[in-house]
């Protein structure tokens, strides 16, 4: 598919699941004008109904919210760029955050260093636990689905189980992590009104300007686009093609972990202790999709998917159910993967215009 018409769907799939959000809300007896309300206030703080006021820790906390997600729409979309299926950015990004803060725990508080080495172990976590659905999936063929699956849950009560033992730790969660390896910045809570923006933001722009370098300006994106298309042909050119499988789910783990590393040493600044996902991998899904697995693309869904999660609050406060305000993600996901009947629909109106411009004399034109 061509980026061109990638984009055309995705365009029509936010406004198919925006108006069905509207008519939702209008068989519900709300006023969609709330919708609108709740997604500019949480975009940029603009109050519509007290006219004009701004609070510029709705922009904060809407960049907040978005950064995980945009790296983990990285994750999934850098495996499916190369012909995978990384359903795991879920576990990934746990591994990930366990790594960073027990290592921020345990690790010598050297002022930067500490940060630096925490940031970097939930990059590794997140690339190690990509690395076994890789090997598996290039040595006996196991489908990656079904391991990423299962590494999940595994991830997730390891997890909390080195989450515990961890000095300082309850049950439900852990210590303050010391303020050498926090992500957290006041020059930018100062600066949106004390939000949680912090400084994970130019490591989630370091991300997708390695994604878009790796995948469209090098020899080795050629190789793992290319072991995508067609596993044979690549083998016949040449390529390791089992190699470049493990390399490209191990790529996508790291992405992933660093996700997890910003939540826990920039959102949160301690580890939790979760009873159950908290779908920012499986979000990571459908701003692939959405994005057409494009880098600017993904950033783009990231921050809509993102601006939904912190519209949902607004929306409550004014009596819209948070139920409700799910809806439009996952509408979006419904269009996004009807792609090809929108293709279908697409390329009839294109026929029927081309048909009707053939019909029309020439001569009659307008003028």
């Amino acid at each position: 598919m061509k980026n061109k018409d990638a984009l055309k769907i995705s365009l029509l799939a936010i406004l198919f699941g925006v108006l069905l959000r509207v008519v939702i809300l209008l068989l519900t007896g709300r006023d969609p004008f709330y919708l609108f309300y709740g997604l500019v206030r949480g975009a940029s703080g603009l109050d519509l109904i007290k006219g004009g006021s701004i609070n510029p820790r709705y922009i904060g906390e809407f960049i907040v919210a978005s950064m995980p997600i945009i790296l983990t729409g990285l994750s999934v979309a850098f495996a499916y760029r190369t012909g995978l299926f990384n359903i795991g950015a879920e576990g990934q990004l746990m591994v990930g955050a366990c790594a960073s803060i027990a290592t921020a725990v345990l690790f010598p508080q050297i002022p930067v260093v500490h940060m630096l080495v925490s940031v970097l172990a939930g990059i590794l976590a997140g690339a190690a636990w990509g690395f076994l659905p890789g090997i598996l999936k290039s040595k006996f063929n196991l489908h990656e689905v079904v391991i990423c699956i299962m590494m999940n849950y595994i991830g997730m009560y390891l997890a909390n189980y080195v989450y515990v033992q961890l000095p300082g730790s309850d049950t439900s969660r852990t210590a303050l992590i010391p303020e050498s390896a926090s992500l957290s910045n006041s020059f930018f809570e100062s600066l949106t009104n004390h939000s949680r923006l912090n400084l994970g933001i130019f490591f989630v722009i370091l991300a997708v300007l390695a994604y878009w370098f790796i995948i469209e300006k090098t020899s080795f994106g050629y190789g793992l686009r290319a072991t995508g298309f067609n596993k044979e042909g690549a083998r016949y050119a040449g390529m390791k093609v089992e190699r470049n499988i493990v390399y490209s789910m191990m790529i996508a783990g790291a992405m992933a972990g660093l996700a997890g590393a910003i939540i826990s040493l920039g959102t949160f600044n301690y580890g939790r202790v979760l009873s159950s996902f908290e779908n920012y991998g499986f979000d990571g899904i459908a701003v692939a999709l959405t994005g057409a697995c494009n880098a600017i693309g993904v950033v783009l869904a990231g921050l809509l998917f993102g601006l939904l999660k912190v519209a949902q609050p607004i929306l409550q406060s004014v009596g819209i159910p948070k139920e409700i305000g799910e809806i439009i993600s996952a509408a979006i996901v419904l269009f996004v993967a009807m792609q090809y009947g929108i293709r279908i629909i697409l390329d009839k109106l294109s026929k029927l215009r081309h048909k009707k411009d053939a019909k029309e004399p020439k001569g009659e034109k307008s003028v």
